[in-house]
């Protein structure tokens, strides 16, 4: 009788083991499923930033150069220069985040360009 009860725990427990060796495999596949989910959202993010950098630049530009048009009496010459001005400091703005353009050292500054 005892060795029935031991069979039949021994026999539970490698059920048991088989059953936790499957449920780490579909673990780790899931866990992998998620960190390439979590890649894909951060290049989501990572675009949205560029974009909104770019384009609030490219609107600013134009809204100071309308302003200016407006009350300095310059017709469409403002608008012009401060919406190209606004299109290059979008450009570089977009670089410098992704890392192509180095970002301006505050010491270098300060010492003259030393």
């Amino acid at each position: 009788m005892t060795d029935d009860r031991e069979e039949g725990l021994e026999k539970r427990r490698a059920q048991l083991g088989a059953e936790l060796a499957t449920k780490r495999v579909e673990a780790g596949k899931e866990e992998a499923v998620e960190a390439s989910a979590e890649a894909s959202r951060k290049g989501y993010a990572e675009a949205m930033k560029l974009s909104s950098e770019f384009i609030s630049a490219i609107v600013v530009g134009a809204v100071l150069g309308y302003l200016l048009d407006r009350f300095v009496g310059t017709a469409p010459w403002g608008m012009i220069v401060l919406l190209l001005l606004g299109f290059c400091a979008g450009v570089l703005n977009v670089l410098r985040a992704a890392g192509k353009v180095a970002k301006p050292d505050p010491g270098e500054r300060q010492n003259g360009g030393k």
